[in-house]
């Protein structure tokens, strides 16, 4: 099995480094390495010239999510395509063996790694990754809405292993999604059928402790995809996982750490703001959009496309 890596980057010179040393230690190695970099300033070029990757370089302002993935992936020459955030460190030999194991089989069309919080992480941060990467395999296909809700869609492009041909099957990931491409596609693989795959034994660190107005304009972003896409075909999904998440953050905070349980009343408003803001974008002047988003180039591309 040939593995491409395609990572977007943008300013990685204090991530890559590390990254791809930990790639090259890997007990099955990257067939290929691909970074697709968004006008870096820094020396993320010049360290992947140092480890042999190859480089599609965009301008900061063409950059989509989508966008920049499909890139990476039509140059990739591998039989499976490995993506990945610049930030996330493998924790272990073996993150490329267990990831992609799980393709061999026919009716496995991609799968997705655990993560686990980096040291600097918050308790919020800790709990947040508990709940949406549990140390449990999952399998999950297309009915299972009763059973998993929202989370029979939930996919990860911080670390996640596709199938070349299931990738070319479905036409790749949705360039004109503001964020979430990786749900979207999730979709529409198990939409034509396929499974997906949850591998815990694939382990990344990888987390995040945003500021507040960042967290906002992070779950604005969720609205919109969520009010346009309607994965599931049931809006009611995504909310009723939100209620399960702060009902278990709270019991996590009381036993662990009560002390994170005001910051944690105003990290959850914050999070439901932004993302019933999200919901009703359609009334929402498109310059403020732009100001309370974190993919600003995803409104600009929107203006031009809609004069």
């Amino acid at each position: 099995m040939k593995i491409s890596v395609i990572i977007p980057t943008k300013n990685a010179e204090r991530f890559l480094n590390n990254l791809f040393l930990r790639l090259k230690e890997q007990l099955l190695r990257p067939h290929q390495l691909i970074i697709v970099d968004s006008s870096s300033t820094d020396a993320t070029l010049k360290i992947a010239t140092q480890f042999n990757a190859q480089i599609i370089q965009i301008k900061e302002e063409e950059f989509n999510h989508g966008k920049a993935r499909n890139l990476g992936a039509s140059v990739a020459t591998g039989d499976v395509f490995v993506f990945m955030t610049q930030d996330v460190i493998p924790a272990d030999k073996n993150l490329l063996k267990n990831l992609t194991s799980p393709l061999s089989q026919n009716f496995i069309g991609a799968s997705y790694a655990r993560q686990i919080p980096k040291a600097d992480a918050n308790p919020i941060e800790i709990y947040f990754r508990t709940f949406n990467y549990p140390n449990k395999k999952i399998i999950k296909e297309i009915n299972q809405t009763s059973e998993l809700g929202i989370k029979t869609f939930f996919f990860s492009n911080v670390c996640s292993a596709i199938r070349k041909d299931i990738f070319e099957e479905i036409g790749g990931f949705p360039e004109d999604v503001i964020i979430n491409e990786d749900m979207f596609f999730a979709s529409e693989v198990l939409k034509k059928g396929y499974k997906i795959v949850y591998e815990p034994s694939a382990v990344v660190y990888h987390s995040h402790n945003y500021s507040f107005f960042s967290l906002f304009k992070r779950y604005f972003d969720i609205g919109v995809f969520m009010k346009n896409q309607h994965i599931g075909q049931n809006d009611m999904l995504a909310e009723k996982e939100g209620i399960k998440y702060l009902i278990g953050l709270t019991r996590f905070l009381i036993k662990n750490n009560v002390k994170w349980l005001p910051y944690a009343v105003v990290d959850t408003m914050t999070r439901f703001l932004g993302y019933k803001l999200g919901l009703m974008e359609k009334h929402i002047p498109i310059k403020i959009k732009s100001k309370i988003s974190l993919n600003k180039n995803f409104w600009k591309q929107y203006a031009k496309a809609n004069p």
